[in-house]
């Protein structure tokens, strides 16, 4: 009995000690920051209060989010983050005119790389995702409180960040990044192309809104 228990008690520590420095497997964040956004242009347009008006911009403002990921190896993690932006319709012109509350909200998967080891102390990292920007329903008020309703609208936008993450302890942690969004709203004619093969056709000049937002917050990992 006493020989089979020596044989035992090293095994058992050989098995314990590497489910105790088993690699983190899932990351949660939260953060607050604040984004810098901006819009696209169009034809003019004369409003009801006779000024005329050829831009909108979501306006600047605090942003706020949530992710979670799965670390596939040691550096690379997968995920999904959701952020939010609260901010307002502005139209310019003639002049400038905020025109009603509006929420940017961002979903995207991402990928993420983070240098260094599983425990390090500072880890810098950076990310690319893909997936929509939804623009929320927005209420436009007109002469004699005539009202009329702009529903939302979602359009498909990438995201690119980098950062540097800091582990106090194994499992909690701290992080400060920024992040740029573009989102394709429109395509707007530029010309024309020729070719003595293939003929003429329109050429397109692409518009985006980007949103560049500055974050930190909370990381918990196990």
């Amino acid at each position: 009995m006493l020989k089979n228990m020596a044989w035992i008690a090293p095994l058992a520590l050989l098995v314990a000690v590497p489910a105790q420095a088993q690699d983190p497997r899932i990351e949660l964040q939260g953060w607050a920051g604040y984004t810098f956004s901006d819009g696209v242009s169009g034809d003019a347009r004369e409003g009801s209060d006779g000024n005329v008006y050829n831009r909108i911009d979501p306006k600047n403002s605090g942003s706020y989010g949530l992710s979670i990921g799965f670390f596939v190896t040691e550096d690379v993690e997968v995920g999904f983050l959701w952020d939010r932006q609260d901010s307002t319709l502005v139209a310019k012109g003639t002049t400038t005119t905020e025109v009603s509350p509006m929420n940017v909200d961002n979903y995207h998967g991402f990928f993420a790389y983070n240098f260094g080891d599983a425990f390090d102390t500072v880890r810098p990292y950076v990310l690319g995702g893909l997936g929509v920007t939804r623009y929320s329903n927005v209420t436009i008020m007109g002469v004699g409180n005539d009202t009329r309703a702009i529903p939302s609208e979602s359009r498909f936008s990438t995201t690119w960040g980098l950062g540097v993450k800091i582990y106090p302890s194994q499992n909690f942690g701290v992080f400060a990044g920024g992040r740029w969004t573009p989102t394709y709203i429109k395509t707007d004619a530029a010309g024309w192309w020729c070719d003595p093969w293939w003929g003429c056709w329109v050429v397109g000049n692409a518009q985006y809104s980007n949103q560049f937002s500055f974050e930190g917050g909370l990381t918990l990992r196990f």
